[in-house]
């Protein structure tokens, strides 16, 4: 017996929007053409989101949801706890070779978002959700001090996709995660 999946309108207009608006930016793409893309009616984007922003708010959230599978799949994979701790940017650095990466889409949607809206309150749960995660694994692999170095941690995760970006070169990767494994050695001989 052969079955389909059918695609709905909802998942095509979220496939479109995340490969346009990630490669382009939010601004940049008009609704026309995430439209055009999904091969959908201009009806089925306002009856499924009702706007644009709350389409890029499903976007932004679907790229939350995607990081946090990476990054938990990356720690559950680690064998201790400071293996866990350095399993985030053994994540970060993975996606850095991607062909397809251009930056963090939360960066690049924030910097062009008035404040207060959808772009930013996404992006506030996603910053909390990673702050949180490396304050607890940090707690767990014994840190005196666990969340100030979640606070250096999260610095590095940032900087480092912005150079990567910035630069075009993946090679940041090596160079975080010697400076990851440092910081977190002094942290932990503390």
């Amino acid at each position: 017996m052969v079955t389909t999946e059918r695609v709905t309108a909802r998942d095509r207009l979220l496939a479109a929007a995340n490969e346009l608006f990630y490669a382009e930016g939010v601004h940049a793409v008009g609704i026309d053409r995430v439209i055009e893309r999904a091969g959908v009616a201009k009806a089925s984007l306002y009856n499924t989101f009702g706007s644009k922003d709350a389409l890029v708010g499903e976007y932004l959230r679907t790229r939350q949801d995607s990081n946090r599978a990476r990054i938990t799949a990356a720690v559950e994979r680690a064998e201790n706890p400071r293996a866990r701790l350095l399993a985030v940017f053994d994540a970060q650095i993975a996606w850095f070779s991607q062909p397809a990466y251009r930056g963090c889409a939360f960066v690049a949607a924030s910097a062009e978002a008035e404040p207060g809206g959808v772009v930013e309150e996404v992006s506030d749960e996603y910053r909390a959700w990673l702050r949180t995660t490396l304050t607890d694994l940090a707690r767990d692999a014994g840190a005196a001090d666990p969340a100030a170095l979640a606070s250096q941690l999260v610095m590095l995760y940032d900087g480092a996709a912005i150079g990567v970006r910035m630069d075009r070169d993946a090679s940041v990767g090596r160079a975080l995660r010697t400076t990851v494994e440092q910081l977190v050695d002094a942290a932990l001989r503390s």
